[in-house]
């Protein structure tokens, strides 16, 4: 049986408490970024840094210049290098991974060296990385995010509703298959999300939705943060359309949500 997300689902979010400080509300790591999409991780950073207090982000040595224009773009977020990384990823919340990245053997490695590694971490695996990672390392600190193409180069199966559901209890991780309708899958149910229009199918608006669950995730079980964010991600889509039409593009979403969660949380 599949249930439909509604806006109840926000409501079941961690909210900042008023004595919280710099820290409590969420800390995440971005991997990714390349010489062709170096635009992908600066809206999914942008979209976490309105939800979680530390954005860190790591690219490869390959991609200094990227980062340093990404920093003139961007100073909400923190940059860390290959160093660095050993140190910091114990303190993050989680790991957004493969954002950005091309389809590579560096990619490959990053995504497989850092599963094998932490497998308690939690991680949201996006882009090229669900296309190159090992299965055997999924686990249920996994959140995958593929639309069909991806994952029918993962599973080797049509992206269906009811294989999202097969794939997510075979391998114990967290499915949103993206698409028209969106699916997600625990493995145990199966939810349906019609949010969203036609306005979202622009660049740039699955990097948004990303950079939203993992920051979502910082703090809330994962499943309820894929849930909560294509929900929210489709709903400011709606909300964009009624103002201008299809009109609107990735940035426009990074800047709606915000309303859309004041709306749906009070």
């Amino acid at each position: 049986m599949i249930t439909q997300i509604n806006s109840e689902i926000v409501k079941n979010l961690v909210q900042p408490l008023p004595s919280s400080h710099k820290g409590n509300n969420g800390r995440i790591l971005i991997i990714g970024g390349s010489e062709k999409y170096h635009g992908a991780p600066i809206l999914a950073a942008k979209m976490a840094s309105k939800i979680v207090d530390v954005v860190y982000f790591f690219s490869a040595i390959t991609n200094n210049e990227i980062v340093k224009k990404m920093k003139s773009e961007l100073a909400e977020f923190i940059i860390l290098t290959s160093v660095d990384l050993p140190q910091y990823i114990p303190l993050v919340d989680v790991v957004l991974i493969g954002i950005g990245m091309e389809q590579t053997k560096e990619t490959e490695d990053t995504i497989n060296n850092f599963l094998k590694y932490y497998p308690e971490k939690k991680v949201v695996i996006d882009a090229d990385a669900i296309k190159m990672v090992d299965k055997s390392f999924l686990n249920r600190h996994c959140i995958l995010t593929p639309h069909a193409k991806e994952f029918e180069i993962l599973f080797h199966l049509p992206a269906t509703s009811e294989n999202v559901f097969m794939m997510s209890k075979q391998y114990h991780a967290i499915i949103l298959l993206k698409g028209q309708k969106d699916y997600v899958s625990d493995g145990e149910d199966l939810w349906e999300n019609v949010t969203g229009n036609a306005g979202m199918t622009k660049g740039g608006t699955g990097d948004v939705l990303s950079g939203l669950i993992t920051a979502l995730a910082a703090k809330n079980e994962l499943c309820l943060a894929a849930k909560a964010g294509v929900f929210i991600n489709g709903y400011a889509g709606d909300r964009l359309k009624k103002k201008v039409s299809f009109f609107f593009n990735a940035s426009d979403l990074v800047a709606e949500i915000p309303y859309v969660l004041k709306e749906l949380t009070e």
